[in-house]
This record gives structure tokens, C-alpha cells and sequence, in this order.
């Protein structure tokens, strides 16, 4: 299953503007090796992946120790904080599926579009959200809680840095190739 064709150009247009160093518009021998079919370079990131592998069997066990720990505190909870935890975990529950296909499926199929929009879910959704409910004392946060917080919150910021590593080499490879196919 592959984005939509507007969205992937909108997002491959992103990261071109966002990725690409502007200064560099000479080709270096390595660039006509890959092209000609010399030495096809893998350009997805094994951190990146492995990341990816263990937060998705992380995140159910995360998932259910936030139902367990909301249920606990819940009555001990102000009436707004209830509604804005009940809704932070649903729109967590609703990213997370989205945004580890999004990372496989850039990463491992080197896609640009994808591996971008895993990037922006990774550092304007999820982190935010897990940063509010691992620093936001007035939560009551539980021991257990803050424990599996941090180990989510070290899977999205190694994820986000080495996505943005690997994103940056996927798009100077992608436009590596581009030059060299206008040689073709």
C-alpha cells in the first residue's frame, strides 16, 4: 500500500527543500558507479530499522501498562486532565501503527516520501505527546508509567535522529541519480 500520489509529491517535495545541500552539484565517481550499475549502494539505515523492530513490539506493552496506569489514576485525576489523557493515548494509538509502517516502509524500500512523513510524525505527533506525559507532573505519574515513557521516548528520539540521517542520505542518493540519468 503506497501514499497517495499528492501527498507523496508534497512530502518528496519537503524533503528535497529540507535535505538536499544546495552547495553540492558535483558528481563524484561514486555517483557514476551506482549509476551505471556498479556497486548499487543501500542507502536505509540498519539503526533506523532496528529501532523501528523493537518499538513495534514495544508499543502494545506500552499501550497496555498507559490503559492499566489511566485506569488507576483516573479518579484522583481534574476532569480536564482526564479528557486530555483519554485523548493523548487515542491519537497516540491512532499514530503509532502509521508511523512505524511509514518507517519500514521508507526505510527498507528507500522511499523518500514516506521516510519523510514517518520523520514529521516522529518529531511534531509523538514526541511532543510523549514528552507532555513523561514531564507534566500534575498527571500523576506513576513509577511504571515513567518507565515505559522513557523507553518510548528513547525509541522516538533515536528514531527521529536516525531517520533524519537517513532520509538526508536517501535524498542526495535519489538526486545523485538524477543527475546521472539525465546523461542517459
Amino acid at each position: 500500500m503506497d501514499l497517495p500520489q499528492p501527498i507523496r509529491k508534497r512530502l518528496g517535495d519537503f524533503s528535497r527543500n529540507v535535505f538536499i545541500d544546495q552547495s553540492r552539484t558535483q558528481l563524484t565517481p561514486e555517483d557514476h558507479a551506482a549509476f551505471l550499475g556498479h556497486d548499487r549502494k543501500v542507502v536505509s539505515s540498519l539503526t533506523l530499522q532496528m529501532s523501528l523492530y523493537f518499538n513495534m513490539w514495544f508499543f502494545p506493552l506500552w499501550w497496555i501498562s498507559e490503559v492499566v496506569m489511566l485506569d488507576l489514576k483516573y479518579p484522583a485525576l481534574p476532569d480536564y486532565y482526564k479528557f486530555i489523557l483519554v485523548t493523548v493515548l487515542i491519537l497516540m494509538t491512532l499514530i503509532e501503527p502509521i508511523r512505524l509502517y511509514l518507517g519500514y516502509a521508507g526505510n527498507l524500500q528507500e522511499k523518500v516520501p514516506e521516510l519523510a512523513g514517518f520523520w514529521l510524525l516522529s518529531i511534531l505527533l509523538q514526541f511532543p505527546l510523549i514528552l507532555f506525559q513523561l514531564f507534566n507532573e500534575a498527571i500523576l505519574i506513576l513509577p511504571m508509567e515513567r518507565g515505559v515513557h522513557i523507553v518510548l521516548a528513547m525509541f522516538v528520539l533515536t528514531q527521529a535522529l536516525s531517520g533524519f540521517l537517513a532520509l538526508r542520505e536517501m535524498v542526495r542518493h535519489t538526486e545523485s541519480q538524477f543527475h546521472l540519468r539525465q546523461f542517459d
